[in-house]
């Protein structure tokens, strides 16, 4: 008995306990001892102290049950081990933190409280419910549709997809496992890699909304202006994503770009949608006025706010214009202000390749990442040249020791996992968390409604208006991109990187075959970068 109820022993006194449960010896016959009810209702002990003592059976009960599992589950459902406690005394909070005492005092009022083994390592967890939660229960055990509980209650669908999001994530109900796999020959993590990197939990739409854009980057992948989706059509996406997300079991992220999202005219009500259903948000632009800002904010904080720079003041200038340089950097502390996470974007090329790490340490304490991407010759991008590929292993290596000392610079690059590698530093999950990401664990969606598996080179898989996000990303030509680059089957580091595609075909060569040609891995280590006065 006292390994079972020690707090209950503790807060009404053991003389006091001891008197309650002397008529049911040392192994009672039920869940709670009657005598602590028929104790309490005579006033012999405190009336909470049947909540607390239900309480401590619950826990000793989830205890001794096995973990649950997640496999082969179909569909969400209510975790085995979960209890779920109904009080009519304040007690949770005393239970929770095991801090009682004889002769306590607690407030009378009704809680429900929720223990349970979670599915990831097995642990108990306990808490006091929230009307979410319960709500989330209720509609589980009911078996009632999303889409008629959000509209009793008149909430965006949004807010109850975030709600079982987070008792997914807490373990209480427990959901299928991601469908968003690496199958075929990337399905296998060699040794080192973590089976981590071939399952993601999220898939991202990277969505051009426009190319109309207030500058002239000297790099542009696209000045072509398609006529842009209708506000119904762009609705239309957002819900077809969701749909994908849900039978997927993944979280749906919408990044935001263009072109400039900001000139699409009906950009706020396409954010605000994507908002309501649930959608993490995050956008790639131009710095923008604070006003517009402060009007996303109201309807959800971006997860990120990314823009470019393309190297020191005078060559960021003349990538992308007179003063876009100060303008940045000026935005930037806008964006710290409101506190909206900041990243800076560049595009690596043979002429900035040894302005990265001064323009770091430039932005070190006033962006919270940097980091970059190489030129796809692709646009007006081609007539660039990009890093000699011996220059190129020479940065890495430099930057990746970099990465030690500087805080905000961040890693993307596949191929910085060679460089790591190499220098026996833990790997990463390199451009999208899965090596690389086209069509995998992200798309991407051009004004028009056509679907590429990257941006950054022309690589259609279909349009969404026609097909959907899943038709779109069942393709045949959505999985070719998927499976990545012949040139890289049998590559230990392959989970993690799989080349640079939009590089490969920058430089003439099919990118669905060939070898990234800056790839270095099994090479000796290159010489140190020489950088320019």
């Amino acid at each position: 008995m006292d390994a079972t109820y020690p707090l209950t022993q503790a807060a009404v006194g053991r003389t006091a306990w001891e008197s309650a449960i002397a008529p049911f010896g040392a192994a009672p016959g039920c869940d709670l001892p009657q005598a602590v009810e028929a104790s309490a209702a005579a006033g012999r002990l405190p009336p909470f102290a049947v909540d607390l003592a239900r309480l401590e059976w619950h826990w000793h009960r989830t205890l001794g049950m096995p973990a649950p599992s997640r496999a082969n589950l179909e569909e969400v459902v209510i975790n085995p081990t979960l209890g779920l406690v109904k009080t009519a005394w304040k007690v949770a909070s005393a239970f929770a933190s095991e801090v009682v005492r004889a002769g306590m005092s607690v407030e009378r009022g009704e809680e429900w409280c929720l223990m349970w083994r979670h599915p990831d390592d097995g642990a108990p967890r306990f808490r006091t419910a929230t009307p979410d939660e319960l709500l989330v229960l209720k509609m589980i055990a009911e078996q009632t549709p999303r889409e008629d509980v959000a509209a009793a209650h008149q909430v965006n669908i949004g807010a109850i997809d975030r709600a079982f999001s987070a008792a997914a994530r807490a373990g209480f109900l427990l959901a299928p496992p991601s469908r968003i796999r690496r199958t075929g020959g990337r399905a296998t993590a060699a040794e080192g890699i973590a089976d981590r990197f071939l399952v993601s939990n999220s898939f991202t739409l990277q969505w051009h909304i426009t190319n109309s854009c207030d500058l002239r980057c000297r790099h542009c992948y696209d000045r072509t202006l398609p006529s842009p989706l209708t506000l119904g059509q762009g609705v239309g996406v957002l819900a077809s994503l969701r749909e994908f997300c849900l039978r997927r079991h993944v979280q749906g992220h919408v990044c935001f770009t263009g072109g400039n999202p900001f000139l699409h005219g009906r950009f706020e009500e396409l954010y605000r949608a994507a908002a309501e259903l649930g959608f993490n948000t995050s956008i790639l632009g131009n710095p923008t006025a604070r006003a517009r800002l402060e009007r996303l904010c109201a309807i959800q904080k971006p997860s990120y706010f990314q823009v470019s720079l393309e190297g020191l003041p005078a060559h960021n200038d003349f990538m992308r214009g007179k003063g876009h340089f100060d303008r940045t950097l000026e935005f930037l502390d806008v964006l710290a202000e409101l506190r909206i996470p900041s990243q800076v974007m560049l595009t690596l090329t043979r002429d900035n390749l040894d302005q990265v790490l001064p323009l770091a340490d430039r932005l070190r304490g006033r962006v919270d990442d940097f980091t970059f991407n190489r030129l796809a010759q692709v646009g007006e991008g081609a007539i660039l040249a990009g890093p000699d590929p011996a220059a190129y292993a020479s940065f890495l290596h430099e930057y990746a020791d970099a990465c030690e000392r500087n805080p905000i610079l961040a890693l993307k690059d596949n191929l910085l996992n060679v460089a790591r590698d190499a220098k026996r530093l833990p790997l990463f999950g390199g451009c999208t968390g899965h090596g690389c990401g086209a069509a995998f664990n992200f798309i991407a969606l051009l004004p028009d409604g056509e679907a590429h598996a990257c941006r950054k080179f022309p690589s259609p898989i279909g349009s969404v208006l026609e097909l959907g996000i899943e038709g779109v990303y069942d393709s045949e030509r959505a999985r070719r991109y998927r499976d990545g680059c012949n040139g890289c089957q049998g590559c230990r580091l392959r989970p993690v990187c799989g080349s640079c595609m939009a590089v490969t075909y920058g430089r003439g060569e099919d990118p669905l075959t060939a070898r990234d040609p800056h790839c270095f891995f099994d090479q000796a280590p290159p010489a140190p970068l020489r950088r320019s006065a």
